[in-house]
């Protein structure tokens, strides 16, 4: 095996394997996990309120309760695609 310079270019391959080492050793050093995550979360649930009231009209309490239901069927609808996309590759 022969060993790689600096500045030479990886394969596609070294890099898939470079970011998730990074991946998982930056995870290795998050202590709260909940806390990291939190801001996704929080953009997620904005995005599925603005979606159900895009001119903010709707009381807060129904605005939340068509958000959840909203993202509920953003989420079927991916494991839709992916029993579909199962289904195929078996097939195939």
């Amino acid at each position: 095996m022969t060993e790689r310079r600096r500045g030479e270019p990886l394969t596609p391959a070294e890099r898939s394997l470079r970011a998730r080492l990074a991946v998982h050793t930056s995870w290795a050093q998050t202590t709260d996990r909940s806390a990291r995550t939190a801001p996704a979360r929080r953009a997620a649930v904005q995005r599925f309120e603005r979606q159900v009231d895009p001119d903010g009209r709707l009381k807060p309490a129904e605005r939340t309760r068509r958000a959840e239901q909203a993202m509920r069927a953003h989420m079927a609808g991916l494991a839709l695609r992916s029993a579909q996309t199962r289904r195929r590759r078996k097939a195939s």
